[in-house]
């Protein structure tokens, strides 16, 4: 098969597009869900992290959500402020922060409940392609 660079160039032929689409049209499906609580999607999912295990250090967070320091601190600090979370430097290394939440930030779970099944019935795909498609992006996210 020979190589033909216009081709190579259109949109259709790139797999990042419908990634990148894919990943847009999703994380607005929770738009309207999660504005009543006052949660942006990366919030929501921070949020996510924590209901799943408080406690955890700004380290873990940040490899859990596969983002970075820069983008996960700033949004701490905001959550902070807004008394869904406290964080907490350690004791014996005081560059580890923990993160706990708040009585507020553990009432908001419950609020949050519904959120997966409402937005996974706006999402029309079935259950064996759903599972073959988290398979594959997670291959692209771990290299395997």
């Amino acid at each position: 098969m020979n190589y033909d660079p216009a081709e190579a160039m259109k949109l259709k032929n790139q797999l990042c597009f419908p990634l990148y689409a894919a990943a847009r049209k999703v994380t607005n499906l929770y738009t309207p869900h999660l504005k009543p609580l006052g949660l942006t999607y990366t919030q929501y999912i921070l949020m996510l992290v924590l209901w799943e295990q408080d406690g955890i250090t700004v380290g873990e967070i940040c490899g859990k959500l596969m983002l970075d320091n820069g983008t996960v601190s700033p949004m701490l600090k905001k959550m902070e402020q807004e008394g869904l979370l406290k964080r907490k430097r350690g004791e014996e290394d005081e560059r580890v922060v923990s993160v706990f939440l708040t009585d507020e930030g553990r009432a908001l779970q419950e609020k949050a409940a519904g959120i997966p099944v409402s937005v996974g019935s706006c999402i029309d795909l079935e259950p064996q392609k759903a599972e073959m498609l988290y398979k594959l992006l997670y291959e692209i996210l771990l290299g395997h």
